[in-house]
């Protein structure tokens, strides 16, 4: 059994012994400080097994119930995840090194309203849908919306909670059972989710939960999900999909991308400027639609970066799980070395460094968040994703530069736009091959139920949140009745009678003059 690689292999804060040797727990650190938090036994292959297979029993059960029952149910849980609140913002906290407001509005509160939103519109999304004919159609057409099985999902370190949980909701919304695998940078946060889940009620073996590292995402698929969803970097969703393919598994895939943001010389400067550093640092820049790159018009270049300056000289960074503060550590220690090399690379061709730049003070990894000015499209940061605290500017003339710009520097998974004419907005953001655009605001793309889709060069697979997410979890299937009892013309036996009567039907509806050609012409067609 091959094993993809690891998204946090060779990371010392989980090492679990030798390059070769396998381990056999998943420790949890607490990045912030490097405190030991828990150790969680890996799963063996033979138990992922064990658990795809209960979650496959759940899941038969469950998929009978109606659409609407489903979501009655699944009420409860978000319901739990309101009451358990804090215990799930403190984990997220302890061992992300996430300030706690970001573990409330963008994991906790975001996973409440996709619930919500999803469980109110179910049963209208994941209803049957008829499909239209012409008059002479005698057969009565649908198409149905089925659940998959069990979907298996490999969930991301930067966001622990809402990844994996949304696309939980939206499995078991559609009649599915699903195991989720949690980065072994993260385990904790899951084991939480799950522990709140086993209080409600619901089944418990239709949600489960498998720990390790690579093999065991790799067990995922060998054992038999009908589905498997990754939120991760581009190389390891490329191993993934790979792995998925070999056994014709569905694959949604879900990578980041270096999101550029355009600040036009009409932008609101102030408004523009805290886009940027909220937009840039919220979590630390471990976002996939953080703003990596600003392009600035020459007319409030030099104001906006000024204005960024001193906004990040503001922010207060530290241990979030002791203190109230805007920044945290990073998740994922090796992101710090993709940082150093971006900001060095910038500096040697000429980049200007306006703030940060450097390792925080404390034990556990802190970075600061770091402005650079004076780039250009031949510096890495401009053309290669950091995730994590650094955010680049470079100076541009007009609207179509700025726009040729981003587009040339690498896959987008979101950009944004900034200025005071909304028509403006509208027509550059049409211009971005991005998979998201949004005008003077940031970082709203993965909470709204609109398409998050993929696009053009985009790597992007999957849908985020948007409504068609749900139906991602579905297998398309037609059932056709009968509408009409009808002659069995076209059946055997062939007869000349039959062809000649044919012959002649086809002219009257198709040839020119003939029924359909009129009825087009009626109705504005050709």
């Amino acid at each position: 059994m091959g094993a993809f690689y690891s998204e946090s292999s060779g990371n010392g804060k989980t090492s679990n012994g030798s390059a070769h040797a396998s381990p056999t727990v998943v420790r949890s650190y607490a990045p912030a400080t490097g405190e030991l938090l828990a150790e969680i036994p890996v799963t063996s292959n033979d138990e992922v097994s064990r658990v795809i297979a209960r979650a496959r029993r759940a899941q038969k059960a469950w998929s009978v119930l109606p659409v609407n029952e489903r979501a009655w149910r699944l009420l409860r849980l978000r319901d739990a995840f309101v009451e358990h609140a804090d215990e799930i913002v403190e984990v997220i906290a302890r061992e992300c090194g996430k300030p706690r407001h970001e573990a409330l509005v963008h994991e906790v509160s975001t996973c409440l309203e996709v619930a919500t939103f999803f469980c109110a519109h179910a049963p209208k999304l994941l209803a049957a849908e008829r499909i239209g004919g012409h008059w002479l159609e005698h057969r009565r057409s649908f198409v149905r919306h089925v659940p998959r099985g069990v979907v298996g999902i490999l969930a991301p370190w930067s966001f622990p909670f809402i990844a994996p949980m949304e696309r939980v909701f939206l499995a078991l919304l559609a009649g599915n059972g699903v195991v989720v695998k949690p980065s072994e940078v993260t385990p904790l946060v899951l084991r939480k989710a799950k522990e709140i889940y086993d209080t409600t009620g619901l089944p418990e073996d239709l949600f489960g939960v498998v720990y390790g590292f690579a093999p065991t995402g790799q067990a995922l698929i060998d054992y038999g999900v009908d589905k498997v969803v990754f939120t991760g970097s581009s190389a390891t969703a490329k191993r993934v999909a790979s792995a998925c393919g070999a056994r014709l598994i569905p694959c949604e895939v879900h990578v980041g991308g270096n999101t550029p943001l355009i600040a036009c010389d009409d932008a609101d400067l102030e408004r523009t400027a805290r886009a940027v550093v909220y937009g840039g640092f919220a979590n630390l820049g471990q976002t996939c639609i953080s703003v990596e790159r600003v392009y600035a018009h020459e007319q409030v270049y030099v104001a906006l970066l000024a204005r960024v300056r001193d906004l990040v000289g503001a922010l207060r960074q530290g241990d979030p799980s002791r203190d109230y503060v805007d920044l945290g550590a990073i998740i994922f220690a090796d992101q710090i070395e993709i940082a150093e090399r971006h900001v060095d690379d910038a500096l040697r061709r000429g980049g200007e460094l306006v703030c940060g730049g450097t390792r925080g003070p404390g034990i556990g990894p802190f970075f600061e968040p770091t402005v650079l000015g004076g780039c250009d499209a031949s510096m890495l940061a401009m053309n290669e994703p950091t995730f994590g605290p650094v955010v680049a500017f470079q100076k541009v003339s007009t609207d179509d530069e700025a726009v040729a710009r981003a587009n040339g520097s690498g896959p987008m998974g979101a950009a944004y736009v900034f200025t005071r004419d909304r028509r403006r907005g509208a027509r550059l953001g049409e211009r971005l091959v991005a998979e998201s655009v949004v005008v003077n605001d940031v970082l709203v793309s993965y909470a709204a139920p609109e398409p998050f889709l993929g696009a053009g060069r985009v790597p992007g697979l999957g849908r985020l949140p948007a409504t068609d997410a749900l139906l991602a979890m579905t297998e398309r299937r037609t059932l056709s009745t009968e509408r009409l009892a009808t002659g069995q013309l076209v059946w055997f036996p062939y007869t000349v009678g039959r062809f000649h009567w044919l012959q002649r039907g086809i002219r009257a509806l198709y040839a020119p003059g003939g029924f359909w050609r009129k009825l087009r012409r009626t109705q504005g067609g050709l």
